[in-house]
């Protein structure tokens, strides 16, 4: 163990002061093809990858007659796709092909053609591509005296299981998540799009990572000037690696010094599908368990995937107190100080004497109590977060009561401080989408302030800023408060409300897509058959039909 460790010493020493960097040396042979010589080629692929413990390079002899070599990484290749699909039928001449003369100018047609045993082949001769096909996980095979090699998919990479997304729970509506491999996640919308406008675009992004980025839309429902829009702000980003989707977001938004998220992320995918055929388009990335949508306006942000897979008065509902939680995560703990601070004649009398029997021992103004509070609040959401869930349930519930009792007795909050705080959290709760929560809590802070410095004036002051704020963003072009402005009746029919599917025949209008009619006529239909005849079958020995 001691003299392997002392011989891995020496050679990243060697590599450290004696070598150019792997990097270095495939922009230098950017342009150049692989050499005829298998030895010639061998010591190339050696020189860029051979410090790596997990670099293969397996020589045999094809059909016994002409040299050959493999290389690839063992600890991302399928070891048996390798044993028995190109190893066993390489090495062993084919019982079709016994008796026959393979020379070498055809051996590349038979072996492509009628002895590999897998369907994802190239040819290539690139030498920076086939270094790079093997750091992805597939096989190169080169022959001796052929100047072209095989590029052979083998990437195999342990994945866990379809499960109910964690950030996005559901009631009524499918149970699938998103993971981490592209390659299921493209299925996974494949599932429910099974239709040949459905497109889906590659491209690398990440000089170092190579992150493989999906572009996923349909043709004829998303505008090509958007589709082109998202490949150029792709084809842009210039950064060592993309590790999740997140860094992708922080590139392609348009404003990004606000806190209202400009993109919207989502791990379900039933309603990045919903997305897609409202004329969107999906963004994704190789190792992200999310989707990206763009464009995206700001009641997308409030709504859910399951507001339409319920009736439609039941969906509304739900939605209407979504309203109203936002709202009232927003502005609730200003109001309050307003009131406890300057307009206390605006409380009931009852109320406002209890108020203030509450506040006799709390020597801070309304505005520090509620700062203090609202801030341990964070600090606790946090913590929660962070910790495992086996402990995390306990601490935020014993934290929240320990904390709050404690604070009261103490005489560093009132009982109606800590009441106002635990209400507007519980709203903030009830908002879908956590970027878009995260960002009213930051801004719950600022009117606070104003709210403590200027009372109801300050309050209005705020929301009107935040408001004019959210008015001059757009994505992709798209402003922020569609439909609500410039107003749009149709889509008026699915913001406060959730419509019945067949008020709404039209896609979204600010969307500009070619086809927007989605649903068709006479898709409602109140009966089939006649209702006075429905279910009153006569049956043998009765003189009337009967049910």
């Amino acid at each position: 163990m001691k003299s392997r460790f002392q011989l891995s010493r020496k050679k990243w020493e060697n590599i450290k002061y004696t070598q150019q960097l792997p990097h270095d040396q495939l922009e230098a042979h950017k342009d150049e093809v692989i050499d005829k010589s298998l030895q010639v080629n061998s010591n190339w692929f050696k020189q860029i990858l051979g410090d790596n413990d997990d670099f293969v390079t397996r020589k045999f002899m094809i059909f016994g007659l002409y040299p050959a070599a493999l290389f690839y990484l063992s600890d991302f290749a399928d070891q048996q796709s390798l044993n028995q699909d190109i190893l066993k039928p390489l090495m062993s001449v084919p019982t079709h092909l016994l008796g026959k003369n393979i020379e070498r100018d055809t051996l590349q047609d038979t072996l492509m053609n009628e002895v590999l045993y897998h369907s994802k082949v190239v040819i290539n001769n690139k030498k920076v591509e086939l270094v790079q096909s093997i750091l992805q996980g597939e096989t190169i095979i080169i022959i001796d005296g052929v100047q072209e090699a095989f590029q052979i998919g083998t990437r195999k990479v342990e994945k866990r299981a379809i499960n109910q997304p964690e950030t996005e729970q559901v009631i009524l509506g499918p149970r699938e998540g998103f993971i981490e491999t592209l390659s299921t996640n493209i299925s996974l919308l494949r599932y429910r799009l099974q239709t040949p406008d459905f497109i889906v675009k590659t491209l690398n992004v990440g000089e170092m990572t190579k992150s493989k980025v999906a572009i996923c839309f349909v043709r004829g429902l998303a505008g090509k000037e958007l589709i082109k829009e998202v490949e150029d702000r792709l084809s842009k980003i210039d950064i060592d690696g993309i590790l999740d989707v997140g860094y992708i977001e922080q590139f392609i938004e348009d404003n990004h010094m606000s806190p209202f998220p400009q993109v919207q992320s989502t791990e379900r995918p039933d309603k990045t599908v919903g997305g897609i055929l409202e004329g969107r388009v999906a963004i994704m990335v190789d190792g992200s368990p999310f989707a990206l949508l763009v464009p995206v306006v700001f009641n997308q942000f409030y709504q859910t995937a399951e507001d339409y897979s319920s009736r439609y008065l039941m969906g509304s509902f739900v939605r209407i107190a979504r309203i109203l939680a936002l709202v009232f995560s927003l502005i609730f703990p200003s109001i309050y100080v307003s009131f406890i601070s300057f307009n206390p004649e605006l409380l009931p009398t009852e109320f406002a004497v209890a108020v203030a029997g509450g506040r006799a021992g709390v020597p801070f103004p309304a505005v520090i109590e509620v700062l203090l509070i609202e801030v341990a609040m964070e600090v606790l959401r946090e913590a929660t977060v962070r910790l495992p869930k086996q402990v995390g349930g306990a601490l935020s519930i014993v934290g929240v009561l320990v904390i709050g009792q404690a604070a009261v007795e103490a005489g560093i909050a009132s009982p109606i401080t800590v009441v106002v705080i635990a209400m507007t959290t519980i709203g903030s709760f009830a908002t879908p989408a956590y970027s878009a929560a995260f960002a009213l809590r930051m801004l719950r802070f600022p009117i606070v302030i104003l709210a403590g410095v200027f009372g109801l004036y300050g309050v209005v002051v705020g929301v009107i800023l935040i408001f004019n704020h959210m008015l001059s963003l757009k994505s992709f072009g798209v402003p922020y408060m569609s439909p609500v402005s410039p107003f749009n009746i149709e889509g008026m029919k699915d913001v406060v409300i959730r419509g019945p599917l067949w008020w709404m025949p039209k896609r979204p209008g600010f969307l500009h897509t070619k086809n927007d009619i989605r649903v068709r006529k006479n898709s409602k239909q109140n009966s089939t058959t006649d209702s006075e005849k429905a279910g009153n079958h006569r049956r043998k020995g009765d003189e009337d039909g009967t049910s």
